[in-house]
C-alpha cells in the first residue's frame, strides 16, 4: 500500500504560513532534499487554497510552482471548486473514502501538500503514514499553525534528521498509531 507523506516547511514555533498567508520565510537557496523526495512520489493530495496558490505561483513562474517538481497526479480536495486544470483530479465527495481508495491503488507514495484542514482531517482518520517537516530557523509569532488540537496523542518514530548549514533541520517521522 502507498504511504501518505505530510511534507512541508514549518517555522520553529510551529507555523506553516504567516498571519497574511505569507511563506516568504521559506528557504529556497537549495533543494533541501526535495529532489530525493520527488523520486518517492507520483501523486499529490492538495486542498483548494493550496491548489489555487500553486496555480498562481505556476502562472507567474513559467509553469513551475515548486522548483524541480516532476509531473505528479494532482488530487484536489474541494467542495467549492467545480473544475481543475487538465490532468488534475477533483475530489468533491467523501474525501476520506477517496483518499483511502487512492492510497490502496498501485503506485509510489503520495505527498500530502496542503492545506491545514486537509491534514487535520487526514491525521484524525489515520491516513498519514509519515511526517517530513523542514524546520526553518525563524519564529513568526503568529500565523497558521501546522497542527490543530487533537483528541489524543500520536506517537512518532524518527526515521531521519538532516541539519543544513543554513540552520534548517529536515526531520522525517513514521506515524506509529495508524
Amino acid at each position: 500500500m502507498r504511504k501518505v507523506i505530510l511534507g512541508l516547511a514549518i517555522t520553529l514555533d510551529g507555523y506553516i504560513e504567516g498571519p497574511n498567508g505569507e511563506y516568504d520565510w521559506c528557504f529556497t537557496d537549495q533543494d533541501y532534499g526535495l529532489k530525493e523526495f520527488f523520486k518517492r512520489i507520483d501523486a499529490i493530495f492538495i486542498g483548494r487554497k493550496s491548489y489555487e496558490i500553486m496555480q498562481q505561483q505556476s502562472d507567474s513562474s513559467n509553469g513551475e510552482a515548486i522548483p524541480w517538481m516532476p509531473v505528479l497526479t494532482e488530487y484536489v480536495f474541494s467542495k467549492k471548486l467545480t473544475s481543475v486544470k487538465e490532468g488534475a483530479v477533483l475530489i468533491s465527495g467523501d474525501s476520506i473514502a477517496e483518499a483511502r481508495r487512492i492510497k490502496s491503488q498501485p503506485g509510489k507514495d503520495i505527498w500530502l501538500f496542503g492545506g491545514a484542514s486537509l491534514y487535520d482531517a487526514f491525521m484524525k482518520e489515520g491516513l498519514v503514514d509519515e511526517l517530513w517537516v523542514s524546520v526553518h530557523p525563524i519564529l513568526l509569532g503568529n500565523g497558521k499553525l501546522l497542527f490543530r488540537e487533537q483528541s489524543g496523542r500520536t506517537r512518532l518514530r524518527l526515521l531521519e534528521s538532516i541539519t543544513y548549514e543554513t540552520g534548517l533541520v529536515s526531520i522525517r517521522y513514521s506515524v506509529e498509531n495508524n
